[in-house]
């Protein structure tokens, strides 16, 4: 049976999301997502403001048939790196490969958002090179310009990596324009 996640967007905790958690959370129960996961620039608080309110939890199940995962989105020294499945401390600055690991410690998944687009952080071909990454997030429905999801796409096959595809929603309306399909 397939599991859609967005596993991109952003709250109001990232300084530049104007939806609060919940706002997100609804519109992706409302387009049919099963699952969504929050990933506010260089923060944690929406993973700590969702398990006060009892939305999420920690364990990896879901709240009333609806997963949602902890989830940060580092603007590493190299270009933005996700971190799913796993809180992080502040990391902003510090190397993309520092960040991979310190996520793999704490048990989560780095994928790298919007590779190659350079107007949005994307970490260049010769770092992704080098890194251990966990999948790559080929098609982000925000990217400048869609021949970046096509490179990456291209890439994720050479390397022979998970492809993942989100919106990057900073605002409801916008979650679930793009999202994973997980065949469970």
């Amino acid at each position: 049976m397939p599991f859609n996640i967005d596993l991109h967007s952003h709250s109001f905790f990232s300084g530049d999301g104007v939806s609060s958690p919940e706002d997100l959370i609804a519109a992706a129960r409302a387009k049919g997502l099963h699952g969504l996961a929050i990933t506010d620039h260089n923060t944690c608080e929406a993973v700590t403001y969702l398990l006060e309110k009892g939305l999420m939890r920690l364990d990896g199940l879901p709240v009333d048939n609806f997963l949602v995962l902890p989830g940060v989105e580092v603007t590493t020294a190299d270009g933005h790196l996700l971190c799913i499945g796993a809180t992080l401390p502040y990391l902003k600055g510090k190397p993309a490969r520092e960040v991979c690991a310190i996520i793999h410690e704490r048990g989560g998944l780095a994928i790298p958002p919007h590779p190659y687009d350079l107007f949005r952080a994307g970490i260049r071909f010769s770092i992704l090179e080098k890194l251990p990454i966990d999948a790559i997030e080929v098609f982000n429905a925000a990217t400048t310009l869609r021949r970046y999801n096509r490179y990456a796409f291209k890439y994720a096959q050479i390397r022979g990596l998970p492809m993942t595809a989100a919106s990057d929603a900073h605002h409801a309306a916008a979650v679930g324009t793009a999202y994973t399909i997980l065949n469970t």
